[in-house]
């Protein structure tokens, strides 16, 4: 049975007319990102499926782009609307409006950046440009992948904040596994790039690595 022929005050979209967001379920809210079922199915019972599927709203939202369109019921369509909604959220998360972000401790690395990363389905290599500060004048995504020194290329780190003029830098990326214990392949390539950024005269704060709720400096665990 489509939405359209529940009775009116259980369809999910006239339920958040008349009660707010807060009161549907994941599964209805869902639904509404997805707008439409598929035969037999209706919104909501596709939804339910993908939080069966996946576990969670955060395990649906951890998934690729590819894999969420290869779903029956979903399409690229329909998740292009949840990769967009998801990504909307996780920004939101991150962001205080009318505020200047300082990064001057792992834990406000992770405050910023953890929501952006911390459900994403492959490895991101980010940087954090600071000024004198420690203010935040931008990020920039150098690769997204598994994590190499041949992926990360000393040219692509740095080059960013040469443009910019910035004083230091923060070196991030997320471990998918939800993990964030460094792996040899982490510390060797944060050595590298600290004794490229010497050459530069550039200072390297942190290279903070980001799992699911938790991180881990790499300056803390004395690499840097």
């Amino acid at each position: 049975m489509s939405l359209e022929d529940w009775p009116e005050n259980e369809r999910p979209r006239e339920r958040l007319y008349a009660h707010g967001a807060g009161a549907l379920a994941d599964a209805e809210l869902l639904a509404l990102q997805l707008g439409s079922g598929t035969r037999g199915r209706s919104a909501v019972d596709v939804a339910r499926e993908l939080l069966a599927a996946y576990g969670s709203l955060a395990g649906v939202a951890s998934r690729d782009l590819a894999e969420l369109a290869r779903v029956s019921g979903v399409g690229p369509a329909k998740a292009a609307r949840l990769a967009s909604a998801f990504e909307l959220t996780r920004r939101l998360r991150a962001r205080t409006p009318g505020s200047r972000t300082v990064l001057s401790a792992p834990s406000e690395v992770y405050a910023a950046f953890g929501p952006l990363m911390e459900d994403l389905p492959r490895e991101v290599f980010r940087i954090a440009l600071l000024d004198a500060q420690n203010g935040l004048l931008r990020d920039r995504v150098v690769s997204e992948g598994t994590l190499s020194a041949s992926l990360v290329h000393p040219r692509e780190v740095f080059k960013p904040a040469i443009l910019e003029s910035a004083a230091s830098v923060i070196l991030l990326h997320n471990h998918p596994s939800g993990d964030p214990t460094p792996s040899r392949e982490d510390v060797r390539l944060t050595r590298q790039l600290v004794e490229c950024a010497r050459m530069l005269d550039l200072a390297i704060h942190d290279h903070v690595i980001i799992g699911r709720g938790q991180f881990v400096s790499l300056a803390e665990r004395g690499v840097i």
